[in-house]
């Protein structure tokens, strides 16, 4: 708060200052009173009105100045009234209780916004969960009856079965709540597991499938990564070539972490898509063509390996080879999450 903005808003209680010590000395004058007196009181009341003007001046100064101060090093603006102290001056009283009536309302529409959001997220969790039921007997009955014919329909409703999975770990992934446990896995059985899922389509498209020295254990939630795998599958079959399609696995360690490579000798992606690939809905070159496409599946790979602590990054070259690399740390964010 500047002297100078202070200074222009008091205006008129100055000129009302002046104005009074004008008059106050003309009726002494009109009364004879000496000048030496005269001169004393104006003094007098010079000094009253600096030293009352300076001190409110500096009250208030020191509040707006600090107001200022935490609201700019705050990101959530609407807390500014948990740290900051009640003025003793009546403007200033004033926009404090106004905020913090303004702040009561506001937690009350978050607390109202999230409440909201739960009861959206439990319902959605509960149909996908209701929902998948028939995905699964249906598979099952499939599964007994081998025609192509049948096969195509199994396959169709692994793809619902996916997008149902897909809906399910969203709705996670906007979640701030912790809804996984990061603990010991052993690696090569969620990428078996992962395999075996996928194997009709695997098997339908001639798509090979070598996994070479993948590290058992790694810290992660197995079924969140599970899924984060899968989604990566997902888009090796999508986008795999007709001559030789195979999908690689292979694990290293480097400074202590693990790091997990995905790649395909697929149909690649442009130099000019790699840096964006992690956006929400981005298709690309490759999902332009493909109408299968939602641009969804590496949003919430990155998304859900943001929460558990993995970095995630692809690497590719066009019609030659993609690679998905999951970086998995160690000990100490196990500590820091569990």
């Amino acid at each position: 708060m500047r002297l100078k903005y202070y200074l222009q808003n008091k205006v008129v209680h100055i000129s009302m200052y002046i104005v009074l010590m004008g008059l106050i000395q003309f009726m002494l004058y009109m009364f004879k009173v000496p000048s030496p007196l005269m001169i004393s009181i104006l003094i007098l009341m010079l000094t009253f009105i600096i030293l009352e003007v300076t001190y409110d001046y500096n009250r208030k100064k020191d509040f707006f100045n600090e107001f200022l101060e935490n609201l700019d090093q705050l990101d959530k603006k609407y807390l500014i009234t948990e740290i900051i102290k009640k003025p003793n001056f009546i403007e200033g009283k004033i926009i404090y209780e106004s905020l913090q009536d303004i702040n009561k309302n506001i937690y009350e529409e978050i607390e109202q916004y999230k409440n909201s959001v739960s009861d959206f997220k439990e319902y959605i969790e509960m149909w996908i969960h209701e929902v998948k039921i028939p995905i699964a007997s249906s598979v099952l009955i499939l599964h007994n009856n081998k025609p192509d014919t049948v096969k195509k329909v199994q396959l169709q409703i692994n793809r619902i079965e996916s997008y149902v999975e897909q809906v399910l770990y969203y709705v996670r992934s906007k979640n701030a709540e912790k809804d996984y446990l990061i603990k010991q896995c052993n690696l090569k059985e969620i990428i078996n597991s992962v395999v075996r899922k996928n194997k009709d389509i695997l098997i339908s498209k001639h798509i090979a499938i070598n996994v070479e020295d993948v590290s058992e254990s790694i810290l992660s939630d197995s079924k969140w990564l599970e899924f984060i795998i899968n989604q990566i599958i997902s888009n090796s079959i999508k986008y795999s070539k007709d001559e030789s399609p195979k999908i690689s696995f292979r694990s290293e360690s480097k400074e202590g972490k693990i790091i997990l490579h995905i790649e395909d000798n697929g149909l690649g992606i442009n130099k000019s898509d790699l840096p964006r690939v992690f956006n929400k809905s981005f298709t690309g070159e490759n999902g332009r063509g493909n109408s299968s496409s939602t641009g969804m599946g590496l949003y919430l790979c990155k998304k859900l390996c943001n929460k558990i602590g993995h970095f995630i990054e692809v690497n590719s070259e066009k019609n030659i080879f993609t690679r998905v690399s999951i970086t998995f740390n160690c000990d100490e964010y196990y500590k820091d999450v569990r």
